[in-house]
């Protein structure tokens, strides 16, 4: 593992540093594709196609974007580059987005936002004969949420690798991530799970992030500690996994922490009474890993983030097995949350691979396909 670690650190690294969400706007817009602006002030992109268009329209809610980016339209293209708007209109779908008012966290805003956007598109076109929503990662979760509390507005929802399960278990999470790293590797990173130093933030791209790559490279046996601990997935067969996993993770609560403490009114991560396993020593572990208490406001506010399983539209999502962002386990927490009468208007696929939202164009619009035809 360490000659592979060693040969494939620098290649990661520089395209870790490449990461960063795709925006819309300096390219130029599909036929058919206008610009608005909705009463929160979220920015719209609202495109049907000139000919050949077959009455429905896709609303679609884009995921997590780091609230220090500038307010754009994030993740149109599926993994391969193929762009969603064209991709839809090829199809004779409308196709509908908006920037959210803010970036970060940002989810019941979204809500709001896409039910403005849906009211924006019946001010300015022909009513669709069928509305479907679709979302991925942080933006799954908002399209699971318009299903659940705002059915009359849509015919379908998708949502592709999100949070639906559990959402204060998604923090905890990251959370419980980021303790345990600071416990295997001490002084890496500055802060805590809790309190992310500016300069951690400005740096972590420059100086942080091949500061981690560089301590697991120097441990390994550290490294699959952390990762048995966490329960974090990663690919036995690509033991550099090991490294995209840590660093994903570890953004998220670089980037997402501040943020979320401000947006719930305290801190929402609580760890007081877990008990961690896995490690070759879990007392020590357990008596010196760093401990945190959530606030009762966060943990108030948290609630308004779950989903409760009310279903009375079809839902299908999409999510890989070995999601190490989002786990797969989402999935199975949702599904006891569903009306036995109603299941069946839930219906979860999963794929058979590693990482976060890693679908071929493909999958996605089989899945789709399926959300789409379901009655």
């Amino acid at each position: 593992m360490c000659a592979i670690l060693r040969a494939s650190l620098g290649t990661l690294v520089l395209s870790l540093l490449l990461l960063l969400p795709s925006s819309a706007t300096a390219q130029a817009l599909p036929p058919g594709c206008e610009l608005g602006v909705l009463p929160s002030g979220a920015r719209s992109l609202i495109c049907v196609p000139p000919v050949g268009w077959n009455g429905q329209l896709v609303v679609y809610a884009h995921g997590f974007v780091a609230p220090f980016l500038p307010l754009d339209f994030y993740q149109l293209s599926t993994n391969d580059g193929t762009s969603l708007p064209v991709l839809l209109e090829s199809l004779g779908f409308a196709f509908a987005t908006t920037t959210y008012r803010q970036n970060g966290l940002v989810i019941l805003e979204g809500v709001d936002d896409v039910r403005e956007l849906v009211a924006a598109f019946d001010a300015s076109h022909p009513a669709p004969t069928r509305t479907h929503i679709a979302g991925v990662s942080e933006g799954g979760l908002v399209a699971t949420l318009l299903a659940e509390r705002s059915p009359e507005l849509f015919t379908s929802a998708f949502a592709a690798c999100a949070p639906i399960g559990n959402f204060r278990l998604q923090v905890n999470y990251i959370g419980d991530f980021r303790v345990l790293f600071d416990y295997f590797f001490p002084g890496v990173i500055p802060g805590s799970a809790i309190d992310i130093p500016a300069e951690v933030i400005v740096d972590w791209e420059s100086v942080y992030k091949p500061r981690v790559a560089a301590a697991l490279f120097a441990n390994p046996g550290k490294a699959l500690e952390l990762m048995r601990v966490s329960k974090a997935a990663y690919d036995p067969v690509t033991p550099l996994t090991i490294l995209n996993t840590t660093i994903e993770l570890l953004t998220d609560n670089i980037v997402a922490t501040n943020d979320a403490r401000l947006k719930l009114g305290g801190n929402p991560f609580g760890n007081r009474f877990t008990w961690y396993f896995g490690s070759s020593n879990d007392l020590r572990l357990n008596l010196l890993v760093r401990r945190f208490s959530a606030s009762p406001a966060a943990l108030q506010a948290l609630g308004h983030y779950e989903t409760s399983g009310d279903l009375s539209i079809p839902l299908v999502t999409l999510h890989t097995t070995r999601d190490d962002l989002v786990p797969f386990g989402h999935e199975l927490l949702y599904l006891p949350k569903v009306d036995l009468f109603d299941r069946g208007r839930f219906l979860p696929i999963p794929v058979d691979r590693y990482g976060h939202c890693t679908f071929t164009t493909n999958e996605l619009l089989g899945a789709f396909g399926l959300a789409v035809s379901l009655p």
